[in-house]
């Protein structure tokens, strides 16, 4: 196996290339792979059928309709993908570029709910090469984010809670003139010193009023994308109401030459060209944040191509169906990344991290269709649908991949992670609050944290924390009204819903995986998604005896979250030894918080000032009658 902070291969020494294997596949084939990748011959029932060179593409297979009758279409997926494993890791994972450091490609969905991925348990709407990533690396069960989009970005980017920068309370919006403070070091900075190329593509929703607070600014090579917390998936234009202007940019410069391209096949395609063209003698850290799947411009709030709404005719609730075309490409794009890496050489090189930057809006909150099923509330709240993230993490260097991770996470604990991972010293990471859980990651040892703290915010006046088994949750937002459960479950029986195993194995990031060394079965995957669901007891007498109701504006509430992740069930009078510690640990943890930096919209910011574009405004002086 590899090592952990070492990127040198050791398997070559096991087998290879030129190994002759003999496979034998259950199911009256028996198939024979010649040495070098030799035609393959296949014996069944007596008669000898002859197959093409191996390929990744099933449309590369050639054989006699006789076989074809006889071997059913998945059975072939699971042939091919377990021929692809064993000459791949007969070959020790062979690449032209050996580094120390890994490549580092981090993908973040925006408003992605924890029921809108397969490996969470959902039928309804299929994300294979999401799943794909899932089952051969890590699926991340007990990762917390942030409850919205600029305070997780800025725990991402610093290590830091954003209690510690101000950034806690709400989103930056583009009209403020304010940022992720200066005095920040940021991850690109961090990776940049150990060599790295750093590249963003997408939202950076961090602070733009100055050029100083831009990506280019901060760490980061290049950047295509935008600036604000949201845009238009078309026109790319974002309105923060009554403002409104175009936000897309390769670096400083408007990128009008975009307009009518759509947004996530935008990304996508310039993810994929800076993978190409990336000189593999380097490290490459791409920070790909979609802005799927967050809703869009009020006049068009779930933008998707009508050819992939259209696949999802089951689904009968219109929003969430528009929601799922959206979604579709988003898996698309991670299917066509990961591809992108394997195509380079470069993916058994990598380390691949998947995640969503909050809780999903679900039943048409910010005017969109996600589901946290069974988990309670949604997006900019406090309850588990809100802050419990979905997240995934694969790469060929961990040493026991395949699996569902119990270990305590936090977005804080991605930049020492990280650095640690590719060979830094986290003691130069100085005092932060993230905590470097590599080797636990790696290893399956016990993660060092073992408490998270979802957020203090005074201007909400609402605070949760979670230590141990035990959370506390104190206030809520929007006067409780989002405080519910939402769906869908997406657990339909019907055969639109019913989830196949084969499409995850067989999507682009399934079929590169595999080569890559870490080829999946039907029979591992049902397992872990079985394990990674969360499944909550309403019914039982059980459940249902002593069951309090939580009221966090009247009264602060516990829950076991353990044994009770979809909160249920109230127990701040059953254990106020309990509640009465979380709340002095609220207090201590209050008492070093930096105040919100939030700051009153700055008409200056007015697109139309600036060609009807979002801009650093704070660089230019504008006429102060022209702004009233």
């Amino acid at each position: 196996m590899c090592t952990v902070f070492s990127w040198q291969r050791t398997r070559s020494s096991m087998c290879s290339y030129d190994t002759v294997m003999n496979l034998q596949v259950r199911k009256s084939v028996w198939t024979y792979v010649d040495t070098k990748m030799a035609p393959i011959t296949t014996i069944s029932s007596q008669k000898l059928i002859h197959f093409s060179h191996v390929s990744s593409r099933f449309n590369a297979i050639s054989c006699y309709p006789a076989l074809l009758v006889k071997m059913e279409f998945r059975f072939a997926v699971t042939v091919m993908l377990f021929i692809t494993d064993g000459w791949q890791h007969c070959s020790g994972f062979r690449s032209s570029h050996h580094h120390q450091r890994p490549h580092i490609v981090f993908i973040m969905a925006d408003d992605l709910g924890w029921n809108d991925v397969g490996f969470h348990g959902s039928n309804q709407i299929p994300t294979p090469n999401i799943d794909a990533l899932a089952y051969s690396g890590i699926i991340l069960n007990q990762y917390y984010v942030t409850a919205i989009c600029t305070p997780s970005r800025s725990a991402l980017m610093t290590g830091k809670h954003p209690v510690h920068t101000g950034m806690q309370h709400t989103v930056l919006y583009g009209a403020e003139p304010r940022g992720l403070p200066l005095t920040e070091k940021l991850l690109p900075e961090y990776l940049k010193e150990l060599g790295y190329m750093t590249h963003i593509v997408g939202k950076w929703h961090l602070g733009s009023y100055r050029k100083e607070y831009t990506p280019t600014y901060r760490g980061f090579d290049s950047h295509l994308g935008y600036w604000t917390g949201h845009h238009d998936y078309n026109d790319h234009t974002a309105v923060e109401s009554p403002y409104w202007g175009l936000d897309m940019r390769r670096g400083l410069e408007p990128a009008w030459d975009l307009h009518g391209q759509y947004s996530t096949d935008v990304f996508t395609k310039e993810a994929v060209r800076l993978i190409k063209a990336h000189n593999a003698s380097k490290p490459l850290f791409l920070y790909l944040a979609h802005a799927a799947v967050h809703s869009g411009n009020p006049y068009n709030p779930l933008p998707a191509p009508d050819e992939a709404v259209a696949k999802f005719g089951a689904i009968t609730d219109y929003n969430r169906r528009r929601f799922a075309g959206v979604l579709q490409k988003l898996d698309e794009s991670v299917g066509i990344v990961v591809q992108a890496l394997q195509n380079a050489g470069i993916l058994q090189d990598s380390i691949v991290v998947f995640t969503t930057d909050n809780g999903g809006p679900a039943a048409g909150f910010n005017i969109n269709a996600a589901s946290n099923w069974p988990l309670r509330g949604v997006k900019n709240t406090l309850w588990e649908g809100g802050v419990r993230g979905a997240g995934l993490l694969w790469s060929p260097l961990i040493a026991r991949p395949g699996r569902v991770s119990t270990q305590l996470i936090h977005i804080t604990d991605w930049l020492p992670t990280l650095y640690a991972a590719a060979g830094g010293d986290v003691e130069y990471l100085g005092d932060i609050d993230g905590i470097n859980a590599w080797e636990a990651l790696s290893e399956n040892f016990p993660s060092n944290r073992t408490s998270v703290l979802h957020n203090i915010d005074d201007i909400y006046g609402n605070a949760a924390l979670t230590t141990g088994n035990w959370k506390i949750l104190k206030g809520t937002t929007y006067g409780g009204v989002w405080d519910g459960w939402y769906g869908p479950s997406g657990r339909g029986d019907s055969q639109e819903q019913r989830y196949d195993l084969y499409q995850v194995m067989a999507s682009p990031a399934g079929r590169a995986v595999a080569r890559a060394g870490t080829a999946l079965t039907p029979t591992t995957i049902q397992a872990l998604r079985n394990e990674a669901e969360v499944t909550c007891d309403s019914v039982s007498p059980h459940a249902q005896a002593a069951r309090a109701e939580c009221k966090p504006l009247i009264a602060p509430c516990l829950f076991n979250i353990r044994n009770d992740p979809c909160e249920q069930n109230n127990l701040a009078d059953m254990y106020p030894e309990i509640l009465h510690l979380l709340e002095m640990s609220i207090r201590e943890i209050n008492a070093t918080v930096v105040p919100p930096s939030n700051l009153a919209w700055d008409p200056r910011a007015d697109p139309r000032f600036w060609d009807h574009t979002w801009t650093n405004f704070g660089d230019y002086s504008i006429l102060s009658n022209a702004v009233s």
